[in-house]
């Protein structure tokens, strides 16, 4: 069989080694004018197919500017029950599709996602306010997933290999462990799905995420109940096309359902419900731990595919390259607003070069333009919501309590009604709590050290175990730092990013400890078997 070969989608790069770069925001900024005509509609849930209607509405605005995205329906258990009730049904004629029918099915999703990039990408950035290059990039991401997986699956033959024990003419009076037989023994080795997958998406990644969780499950033979985010950070028109999509596509009906509601409805039925055989879920680690301990707690063993967010250090070495780590340290904390949960949020600086690191980072993040995300060059667009200003503000009233603020730390005023503020920068104890705590938002912690020890201590002193970057020309500190860092995904010298932006095919995006469950990453050639269960069956003759 011959393997194929994967290839990133890379947008962006291709239109600027091109030298095509105009032409890339022409086709974004078109695709602007055309996700506007999508704006004010109703749009119904989809449960096998066919579109259903609830009572209560909800109204989802951007963060922007607070237009009116559209009025989406508010699914409760009840709807969630006829999902999982659909879904199920499903699968038992889903399960026995071939493998490489099923790879053919999404390599087509990725084509009609290729083909549609620039309009999602748009409603992307007024759903959660990315700049048009995060957005590409995302849904890049969303179609890289799609067809890695399926190339993944394809070589893997499905998860299915084949073994056998001839004939023995020895004769023996009682069966025992390593007995002979005088029949051969054939066995199938292989991977079988288990169900139902409840997909839980997140508002920072809605179609990369939620594409690449939804592939697992799919592709590997189970069917999903998708609810897309839907409290005061919505992404549900995103999550309304993914569905689309897929259904143009060919998926069939019931395989992939589309329910929109809360989180406390429509997501905690999905945990509590015994037709449901597992979760994929990336948010909170109480959110994530709180699904594990119920659901465990009613006696139902889910298969739990989490990843919980991180608290993501970065340390920059007396032997670093200033330039490199500026520039990677500035754009991991501060692109998308520190909304990622890969976003350097902690810096450890030696003490040597501390003053001088502090004037270039704050000198970098001066020229980052903020405002309004849809325009070309914007590199910071608004917050997400009002509790994720509030938590930004808490956070630099912390700063200055308990430190003091190096950079930043106010509301921008512009003539647009979303939340947008300032990267910041601050200087505070290691033990405080803006040091531990996920806080999702551009505040940058800078503590200094005096020895590499001493900033491995620190690095790994959190409950956290995601990403993690260094910066050091020094042969024996890298080394150290690979051995003994406690993250999943860890960078070295890179200067596009010093903790964000793993490349499907490239690296795995994986975290430790508290960070996730599994230990097995996005973009793995280990990820596809977290969603199925291994069986031998062997048959006599």
């Amino acid at each position: 069989m011959v393997r194929s070969e994967f290839k990133n989608e890379y947008t962006y790069r291709r239109f600027v080694e091109a030298g095509k770069e105009e032409d890339f925001d022409a086709l974004f900024d078109a695709a602007v004018v055309e996700a506007k005509h999508l704006f004010g509609k109703t749009h119904p849930i989809y449960i096998e197919g066919k579109p259903v209607e609830t009572q209560d509405k909800i109204k989802e605005l951007s963060p922007i500017d607070g237009a009116i995205i559209g009025y989406f329906q508010k699914g409760g258990r009840g709807e969630a029950r006829k999902a999982i009730e659909t879904a199920k049904a499903a699968f038992w004629t889903w399960k026995k599709v071939d493998y490489k029918e099923r790879s053919t099915l999404f390599r087509k999703a990725a084509e009609i996602f290729s083909r549609n990039k620039f309009l999602l990408s748009a409603i992307l950035s007024y759903e959660n306010g990315k700049s048009r290059y995060e957005s590409v990039g995302e849904v890049d991401e969303a179609i890289d997933f799609m067809r890695y997986y399926a190339i993944d699956l394809e070589n893997n033959k499905g998860y299915t290999r084949r073994t056998m024990e001839r004939e023995s003419t020895a004769k023996v009076s009682a069966g025992f462990q390593g007995a002979p037989s005088s029949r051969s023994e054939k066995v199938t080795i292989r991977m079988e799905p288990m169900g139902v997958f409840g997909v839980i998406a997140p508002f920072n990644f809605p179609v990369s995420i939620s594409v690449g969780m939804s592939t697992g499950a799919m592709l590997t033979g189970n069917t999903v109940v998708f609810k897309p985010s839907a409290s005061d950070s919505m992404t549900l028109l995103t999550g309304l096309k993914i569905y689309e999509y897929l259904k143009e596509a060919g998926i069939p009906d019931g395989v992939f359902n589309y329910v929109s509601g809360p989180g406390s409805e429509v997501g905690d039925e999905l945990v509590v419900n015994k037709d449901v055989s597992g979760i994929v879920f990336t948010g909170s680690r109480a959110v994530g731990t709180g699904m594990i301990t119920k659901s465990y707690g009613l006696g139902q063993q889910k298969a739990f595919i989490i990843e919980m967010g991180g608290k993501n250090p970065a340390i920059v070495s007396k032997n670093a390259n200033l330039d490199h780590a500026i520039q990677g340290i500035a754009s991991a904390a501060f692109g998308f607003d520190g909304q990622k949960c890969s976003a350097c949020s902690r810096v450890y600086v030696h003490e040597s070069i501390k003053e001088e690191f502090i004037s270039r980072l704050i000198e970098k993040v001066r020229t980052f333009k903020i405002g309004n995300p849809l325009q070309k060059d914007v590199y910071m667009g608004p917050l997400i919501s009002e509790n994720a200003y509030k938590t930004y503000i808490d956070a630099i009233d912390k700063a200055k309590k308990f430190g003091r603020v190096l950079y930043g730390g106010n509301r921008v005023s512009n003539d647009l009604h979303g939340f947008y503020v300032e990267p910041a920068i601050a200087e505070v104890m290691h033990q405080n709590e803006l040091v531990k705590k996920e806080l999702f938002v551009p505040v940058l912690t800078v503590e200094s050290f005096r020895s590499f020890a001493e900033a491995l201590d620190m690095a790994n002193d959190v409950e956290y175990g995601l990403t993690a970057g260094l910066y050091s020309e020094n042969r024996k500190e890298i080394n150290e730092f690979m051995d003994k860092i406690q993250a999943g995904t860890v960078y070295i010298n890179r200067e596009t990013s010093a903790t964000t932006g793993a490349v499907v095919g490239l690296h795995t995006f994986v975290g430790w400890k508290g960070s996730s469950v599994g230990g097995k990453g996005s973009g793995s050639k280990f990820y596809l078997q977290q969603f199925m269960r291994e069986q031998s069956l062997s048959v006599s003759k």
